[in-house]
């Protein structure tokens, strides 16, 4: 499943990151923030505008803010 599709509150481990659907730099400032492969997360919080953009990623201690299109490129397993 990718993660635009995890339900909110739901666990899961992100095990592959199609880098190539992303931009070099938003790939670079996601690596930073510890979004990569193994890491755990859940959603928090989705938009609430049309598309749902953007979606509140928990991943330790932090909240990030991806758009659909990056959660889109990466592939989770329920943890």
């Amino acid at each position: 499943m990718t993660l635009d599709l995890l339900p909110i509150g739901e666990s899961a481990r992100i095990v592959a990151i199609d880098w190539t659907a992303l931009v070099p730099e938003e790939a670079h400032r996601l690596r930073a923030l510890g979004v990569d492969n193994g890491a755990r997360v859940a959603v928090a919080h989705r938009g609430v505008l049309g598309g749902a953009d953007p979606i509140a990623l928990e991943i330790g201690r932090m909240t990030v803010a991806l758009r659909r299109v990056h959660a889109r490129a990466m592939q989770v397993e329920p943890a």
